[in-house]
Formats: structure tokens, C-alpha cells, sequence
């Protein structure tokens, strides 16, 4: 293929992966536009016809058809490459301008990121990620399936898990993916509002399995960090939106802070908050594949003020012990001290090196910002009481995609 210009439109293009396929024809019979074929060698997916209906998706038994590639609409892959294939080709580097990415998203992602000491990597076994095929001049049309309240009516914060459907619009994402919403309207100087980030709280295969849908972790904003009252555009309209709605969704965004695919890789996770988004999806991934037993360790450390402004705190508390390791804190809770979870990370400091030791373990921390300097604190007593120098070990993790940080 060669390089997409910047004039250039760009596109999802299904292919199926010859290695798994076991041409059984399911596809093939399920297409309803007929964009399926096949020869002695290979079945395959013609660009021009496929309508992204996803009506294969399901029927397939092994998963070879669910494969897709960021390809210019004048410049993919022809009939006549896919039939010659052995195995998938890389997702390629389009030379796209990079002012296609809204400023106020660069600005988002640059900061969210900040915090990881350096340039981190994806996980080395991580699936290959699709990056902004909706853009703000043409963003994708999400319908409103659910909104679901999920803190205490007591609690003094409001957080929302809203379902988002793309119907036959393709809109892939892995868990540690972001997008951007475009809340109507305009703000105080006159102008569209700008595109707001969060991250996705469902795994890839959808927050109904198999459904090209997604799920959101939405906290309805109505202070700023000092306290002062303020009413978050996006926040309040995703939290008020009902069923039936519709959305106007950009992106997907995110090419590192991704699962590792490969079993018996591990995962330790930090949040806070809504911070738990990328955690629930990263969990939910491997909840739905217990039976395969790929083995890898979950430990979660999660903080809130209070039991009751915790979200997903009946689905956490409802999942095997033996499957994650789950570790509450409360800095708000009657009669119990104040509890951070870097006063958890500090007790359980034997377990979380053995974590950091393990180079098949993949450190995920995500929620305010403010919590991040307890964290690595607690990360650097906690190594140098079991011999390890953290200002060394960190560099090492990040270089191996081992480490990664978004807060905000």
C-alpha cells in the first residue's frame, strides 16, 4: 500500500485473517451484500461492496472474520493481495497531517499522559489499534442504548454508565481506548464546544458481547477541583442523555495504554473514580475468557471517598477471589481512618514488587491527577524495602511497555 496523503479520506477496510480461518462458509452465506468470496487459498472481502453490517461478525466460530485495517478510500487492499495472503498484514503508517486530531484532543492526550516519566510503549503482545477514523468535520452517529446510574442516590457524586450503539458504523476499540464526544452547542465566546475524552469501560467485543457497542463511565461535573461551582458541558449532557438519543462520536484515540494479549501476562491496576473505566474493560476482557484459563494474575487497587460512590461496586464484589485480587480504599468512610491506595499498595508492598519484578506483568494507573505522587511514593518504599531502586526500575518498565499512566 502506499502512504495516505493528507488530502486523503481515510476508511476501515475488513479483511479476514487466513492463519484462523477455517473456510467453513459462514460468512460467506451470512454477507448480505455479497462482499465475501473465496478461492482454493483464501476467503476474502471485497472493500467496494462491504457495507460494515457486521452480520458475519457473529456466526463466525473462530473469530478470523472480526480483523479490520485503517486504509485511504483511493489506496487498500485489492481482491487479488488478499488472496495471495498467508497471514494479515501490519497495520500500516498513514502519513496523515496530524492537525486532523482536534487541538483541544492533542491537548487532552498530551496531558493525560504527562505524568509517565516518558514515552511509553504499548504492550509488545497488544492488538494493533484503530486511531481516529472519525474525525470532528465527520464524526460517527452513536444511539443512546443505556444510562445507568451506578453511585448511591445518596452519594455526593453522580457517575453514569451510559451505552453507546453504532449500528452499521464500524467503530473498533480495545480496552485502554478513549473517545471524544461533541456536546451541542456553543460555549461562552460563541464558538462549538470542544471535544471532551473518556475512556472506554467495555472490552472489544462490545458491552453487550458481540454487539458493535460500547460503554461509557460518565461523573456528572458540577465543581472544579477547588470546589467551586461549575457545570461540566459534556459531562451533564452525556449524564442526562435517555434512550434513544443520539451522539456525535470522534476517534477512537489511544495507541499505548493497552492490554497485553499473550497468556499468563498479569495485570496490576490503580484508579480512582472514573479512573476505573479502562479497568472494568481490561477485567471484563478476561472475565469473558475464564474457561480458556490463560493464566496471569488481576490485582486492583481502587479508591473513592465512600462504598457507595464506588462504581461497579456490586459487579467487583460479585467476581471470584481467585480470579482478581481486589484491594478498597475509603478516605471518606464513618468511623474508619482516612484511606488512600497508596496506603494499600504500601500494605500489600511484598505483593505489588513480586508484580513489578514479573516481566510478564503490564502496571495500569488511571484517575485525578492528584493521586499519582502518592502512587509512585508508594512504589518507590515499597521496592526499596525489598532491594529494588525505583528511579531505576521505572525507566525499564516504561521502555518495555510495561508501565502506563493517563490521569487528568
Amino acid at each position: 500500500m502506499a502512504a495516505v496523503k493528507e488530502s486523503a479520506e481515510l476508511a476501515l477496510q475488513h479483511l479476514i485473517d487466513p492463519e484462523i480461518c477455517t473456510r467453513c462458509n459462514t460468512c460467506e452465506e451470512t454477507c448480505p451484500v455479497k462482499a465475501i468470496t473465496h478461492d482454493a487459498r483464501n476467503y476474502v472481502v471485497d472493500f467496494n461492496t462491504c457495507n460494515g453490517c457486521n452480520a458475519c461478525i457473529a456466526p463466525c466460530p473462530t473469530g478470523s472474520i472480526d480483523n479490520w485495517r485503517r486504509v485511504a478510500k483511493s489506496v487498500f487492499y485489492s481482491l487479488e493481495e488478499q488472496f495471495s495472503w498467508d497471514s494479515l498484514p501490519a497495520q500500516k503508517e498513514l502519513d496523515v497531517n496530524e492537525a486532523e486530531l482536534p487541538e483541544e484532543v492533542t491537548r487532552l492526550t498530551t496531558e493525560a499522559g504527562a505524568g509517565q516519566g516518558g514515552a511509553a510503549v504499548a504492550p509488545w503482545s497488544a492488538a494493533t489499534p484503530c486511531v481516529n477514523l472519525y474525525t470532528v468535520q465527520k464524526p460517527a452517529i452513536a444511539t443512546v442504548t443505556g444510562n445507568f446510574r451506578l453511585t448511591d442516590e445518596q452519594a455526593s457524586s453522580d457517575i453514569r454508565h451510559i451505552v453507546l450503539d453504532f449500528g452499521n458504523t464500524a467503530f473498533p476499540v480495545l480496552e485502554g481506548q478513549s473517545i471524544g464526544v461533541l456536546p451541542p452547542g456553543l460555549d461562552a465566546a460563541g464558538r462549538p464546544r470542544h471535544v471532551r475524552l473518556y475512556s472506554v469501560a467495555s472490552p472489544r467485543d462490545g458491552e453487550r458481547l458481540n454487539h458493535n457497542n460500547l460503554s461509557l463511565t460518565v461523573k456528572r461535573v458540577t465543581e472544579d477541583h477547588g470546589g467551586r461551582p461549575v457545570q461540566g458541558a459534556a459531562s451533564n449532557y452525556l449524564c442526562d442523555l435517555r434512550k434513544g438519543d443520539q451522539v456525535k462520536v470522534v476517534g477512537p484515540y489511544g495507541a499505548s495504554f493497552l492490554m497485553p494479549n499473550h497468556p499468563g501476562s498479569s495485570l496490576l491496576m490503580i484508579c480512582t473514580g472514573t479512573g476505573a473505566a479502562p479497568m472494568r474493560a481490561m477485567t471484563e476482557r478476561r472475565r469473558r475468557r475464564m474457561e480458556l484459563k490463560e493464566g496471569g494474575r488481576l490485582m486492583l487497587f481502587f479508591g473513592a471517598r465512600r462504598p457507595r460512590e464506588l462504581p461497579y461496586f456490586g459487579p467487583l464484589m460479585k467476581l471470584p477471589k481467585d480470579f482478581i485480587d481486589i484491594n478498597l480504599a475509603f478516605s471518606r468512610e464513618a468511623g474508619k481512618p482516612k484511606t488512600y491506595v497508596q496506603d494499600l499498595i504500601r500494605a500489600r508492598g511484598k505483593d505489588v514488587t513480586h508484580m513489578l519484578k514479573d516481566d510478564n506483568c503490564y502496571i495500569y494507573i488511571c484517575g485525578l491527577k492528584g493521586m499519582e505522587a502518592g502512587v509512585m511514593e508508594a512504589f518507590r518504599e515499597v521496592t526499596a524495602c525489598h532491594g529494588m531502586d525505583w528511579t531505576a526500575l521505572q525507566p525499564e518498565l516504561l521502555a518495555k511497555g510495561r508501565f502506563h499512566v493517563e490521569t487528568y
